[in-house]
């Protein structure tokens, strides 16, 4: 069974950076997107971003657009997202997640993020 194996989450204080990375564990074909949900403190999951995996063009919420930046790495099957000027807003667990032709989506543990004010 293909997992998605999140890192980088952690504690960091409002202002600062975070670059949290998802790679898959075994090597996945017709690659449609890979993106990332987050779930902050009393809310449901919802959408931060995606890059479609043909074009390499990226969408995101307007809330993140401009802080938050994601890209990919077609090799490693990849994806990261660089977070910054984080906002204690932004606490909450981040989910990777993978949508490929003829499957469902297949989504990560998720990883904590914590912004002190």
């Amino acid at each position: 069974e293909v997992q998605l194996v999140e890192s980088g989450g952690g504690l960091v204080q409002a202002g600062g950076s975070l670059r949290l990375s998802c790679e898959t564990s075994e090597e996945i074909y017709n690659i449609l997107d890979m993106g990332w949900f987050r779930q902050t403190p009393g809310k449901e999951r919802d959408f931060a971003a995606r890059i479609w995996w043909s074009a390499g063009s990226a969408h995101y919420t307007d809330s993140l657009r401009g802080r938050f930046t994601i890209s990919r790495d077609a090799v490693k099957t990849a994806v990261y997202l660089q977070m910054d000027s984080l906002e204690p807003e932004d606490t909450g667990v981040y989910f990777c997640y993978l949508d490929a032709s003829g499957r469902g989506r297949i989504w990560g543990q998720g990883t904590q993020v914590t912004v002190s004010s």
